[in-house]
């Protein structure tokens, strides 16, 4: 699976942002997929998920409430729809899959094999 992240650019604090990932390949519907972001001097962390099969949704804390992930298996594409952004929301922004995976690692990065490129999100004050 390759996958294409697109929709970053510079926003206003308070604006909304959709984020959208294509993969290629096959077998989609069977890929937990993710977000994941990496501000500026820090690690990568989870940001969302959502399930193969249920479509079951996962959000970090910093994220709830704000994010929300979705996919359409038919066009092979997952969507990340950002509001009320914030300047701490400035990060690059990462989509990744992973087959079959348990629910218990949908947040663990190292449980992610396909990785798309990035697209970076910046929020001005």
């Amino acid at each position: 699976v390759q996958l294409q992240a697109f929709g970053g650019g510079l926003v206003q604090t308070g604006d909304s942002r959709r984020l959208s990932c294509v993969a290629s390949g096959q077998f989609f519907k069977q890929y937990t997929l993710a977000w994941f972001r990496q501000a500026p001097g820090k690690g990568r962390e989870f940001a969302a998920a959502i399930r193969y099969g249920t479509s079951a949704t996962y959000y970090s804390d910093s994220v709830k409430g704000r994010f929300a992930i979705s996919r359409y298996n038919a066009k092979k594409t997952v969507y990340l729809q950002m509001d009320s952004l914030q300047p701490e929301d400035t990060a690059i922004y990462y989509c990744a899959a992973a087959s079959w995976l348990h629910d218990y690692y949908y947040s663990t990065e190292r449980y992610y094999n396909f990785w798309g490129q990035g697209t970076l999100v910046t929020v001005s004050s």
